[in-house]
């Protein structure tokens, strides 16, 4: 059997990650950040389709609602 060859390269070196992460959690999200990190993840988790666009993600974030438990 034929030894696997590894899917990905070395990680790259971050030095900075760190520092990066520290000053992301130090800054709050605004609103607007907020729905745009929701739509797009709604959009990227979509199936694939003609009928769902970046546009109908954001729309969508904005009329989905949560039903209350029976």
């Amino acid at each position: 059997m034929a030894a696997r060859k590894p899917m990905m390269g070395p990680t790259p070196e971050r030095n900075d990650l760190e520092q990066q992460v520290k000053e992301a959690l130090a800054k709050p999200l605004t609103d607007d950040e907020f729905d745009q990190q929701k739509a797009s993840f709604a959009y990227g988790n979509a199936p694939d389709s003609d009928f769902i666009t970046k546009d109908s993600a954001m729309r969508a974030i904005h009329s989905f609602r949560l039903k209350e438990a029976a």
